[in-house]
């Protein structure tokens, strides 16, 4: 499992050449959940092995994540920081407003 580094945030530094295998948006129902919601679902690989971190948001205010294959156990500060960092980054240019005058 990932340690923290000394600032207390975690890292991948126990992730061997981590690469993305897919990014992608599904359905879920959760349990005690009535209505059908939407996850996102990253997938990676490394020379540990196969994973994937799922990002459920239940509300605004409510969200959680999930760990399969080497993310399995992960505590949700380390699987929220993971993710944020293999997120892949949109190769659209920054939305920016001009500045006239």
């Amino acid at each position: 499992m990932d340690l923290p580094d000394e600032k207390g945030a975690p890292s991948l530094g126990v992730l061997t050449n981590p690469q993305v295998l897919s990014f992608e948006r599904f359905a879920i129902r959760t349990r005690g959940g009535s209505t059908t919601q939407s996850a996102w679902r990253l997938s990676i690989t490394c020379v540990e092995g196969q994973g994937a971190i799922l990002f459920i948001e239940i509300s605004p205010e409510e969200t959680f994540y999930r760990g399969e294959g080497v993310f399995l156990g992960w505590s949700q500060e380390q699987l929220a920081a993971s993710y944020r960092l293999l997120l892949p980054k949109s190769e659209e240019p920054p939305f920016e407003i001009p500045q006239l005058g």
